[in-house]
């Protein structure tokens, strides 16, 4: 017995060494990130096995008053509110109220006749129903680009313009679709949303502090929006100015980022979801979290009102992000999740997401092809891309990088002034696409940046080879003759 049991104390022990390990590890990342990236501040949250393993605040909530991050610090979540909406539509589905491939005119009289009347909910929640995008014809300081600002004018004037396509054939993401979802749970669950969102997600998963709200409402413990911006009312600066955010979510918005939490709230709200709690069926969560198709068949980038997904053999993952600056991912088959909250717009922490994730299971990053570079180049160099690829793709069936989230990574750290690793990124796009006119496009866009105006040439005209259209190339071109 007492073999046994000292058995049992060390094994108890070294499980307890290797959770602190981990939390070390996770810990280091963040603040590698947090120094690079510049942010101020952060929540991080880890679940595991149904449970709670890390939760941890970093940095200044209020920059102004220094005041630290806590684990009451609440964050805008932005896009993030629209799995909540995802969510909500699903539970009316489960109680048989909704469903999703019927039109959205069966369920509500408001959409115009020159609308397509096949435009499903599914569409709605895919972001392929097609419908003209409300930001068109908002009011600019709550981040469109109209001049309307009340709910009545901007429906009126939408409901005047035409469908960009028909729906099921492209994806389009637009905050149409989350309106109108908005309308649907008002109708269906006899409540406005936001109290469908209370009684129905926040208290069943115990979220204390998840409200909704903008820079208008008094928010307790709110950490607010920051931004680094060299240019400032026409003025330029050498280096980035740290700003505030100030931005407004009208309440008929704010089905699709009207949400504030914590990183503690978002964890108690995943294990809730996974544990049963939101949706009694766990089969429409499986539902919400598959591929949809297109009209041909092929996948899109959304699942049901879910927009950061990785459907792949192993380790595949669900999630979403907001405003450049909050994330989280859910791993089903590994029993994980994390999630990563900040108050620096344009900070993406769902570009280490898979990095943390991997201090809890070691094949995740492998298994994003886009992490696996990311963690290996920062270790061998970013001049290797392209040999590294080669050999990937010969040895890792799973290491297949996709063009746009390429392109998408190098131009943050373009944005970061990091243009000598984002001349090698693009490099190896247009190595990896070699028939893609819009990798070649932005390999000279960088090549530029860097000096090297004739190889920026020879690649504008490559572009241009491949796609005769790129009206961009040719200005840039034309430019740069004029000057030679």
């Amino acid at each position: 017995m007492k073999k046994l049991f000292s058995t049992i104390i060390v094994l108890l022990f070294s499980s307890q060494i290797n959770a602190q390990q981990k939390i070390k590890d996770a810990d280091a990342i963040v603040r590698r990130e947090m120094q690079e990236r510049k942010i101020p501040g952060l929540q991080l949250a880890i679940i595991q096995h149904g449970k709670i393993a890390v939760s941890k605040s970093y940095g200044f909530a209020n920059i102004q008053d220094s005041i630290a991050v806590n684990s009451q610090s609440v964050f805008a979540l932005n896009s993030i509110t629209k799995v909540f909406t995802g969510v909500a539509v699903m539970q009316l589905v489960e109680k048989g109220k909704l469903d999703l491939s019927i039109p959205v005119s069966h369920y509500l009289d408001i959409l115009p006749k020159n609308w397509n009347a096949s435009i499903t909910i599914k569409h709605l929640l895919t972001h392929t129903s097609g419908l003209p995008d409300l930001l068109k014809v908002l009011d600019p300081i709550t981040g469109g680009v109209g001049i309307l600002k009340t709910e009545e004018a901007v429906w009126e004037k939408l409901k005047t313009m035409p469908m960009d396509f028909i729906p099921g054939e492209k994806f389009a993401y637009n905050q149409t679709n989350a309106y109108l979802l908005g309308k649907l749970i008002d109708k269906y669950s006899e409540k406005p949303f936001t109290q469908n969102f209370e009684d129905l997600q926040f208290k069943p998963a115990e979220m204390k502090h998840t409200v909704f709200g903008d820079s208008r409402d008094v928010i307790p413990n709110f950490a607010p929006t920051y931004f680094w911006r060299k240019n400032i009312d026409g003025q330029s600066f050498e280096n980035s100015k740290l700003i505030n955010n100030y931005y407004e979510f009208p309440y008929f918005r704010r089905t699709a980022a009207g949400l504030n939490s914590t990183a503690e709230d978002m964890a108690h709200w995943v294990i809730a979801l996974q544990g049963g709690k939101l949706l009694n069926d766990l089969s429409l969560l499986e539902k919400m979290w598959s591929p949809s198709v297109f009209n041909n068949g092929k996948s899109t980038p959304w699942s049901l009102g879910w927009g950061m997904n990785k459907y792949r053999k192993k380790h595949r993952a669900v999630g979403m992000s907001g405003g450049g600056r909050s994330a989280f991912l859910i791993y089903p088959d590994d029993d994980l999740a994390v999630i990563v909250l900040t108050n620096l717009g344009g900070s993406y922490p769902e570009d280490f997401l898979e990095e943390i994730a991997g201090v809890y299971n070691a094949g995740i990053p492998k298994a994003d092809p886009i992490t696996n570079l990311r963690t290996t180049l920062r270790k061998i160099g970013f001049e290797n891309a392209i040999p590294f690829s080669k050999k990937e793709m010969e040895n890792n069936p799973s290491f297949t990088p996709d063009e746009f989230e390429l392109n998408e990574w190098a131009y943050r750290m373009m944005s970061k002034e990091q243009n000598k690793e984002a001349l090698e990124i693009l490099k190896l796009n247009a190595y990896l696409f070699p028939e893609s006119w819009n990798t070649f496009d932005s390999y000279g866009e960088i090549l530029l940046k860097t000096g090297n105006k004739d190889k920026a040439i020879e690649m504008y005209k490559k572009s241009i080879e491949l796609n005769p259209n790129n009206e961009h190339g040719k200005k840039i071109i034309e430019r740069l003759n004029s000057n030679l």
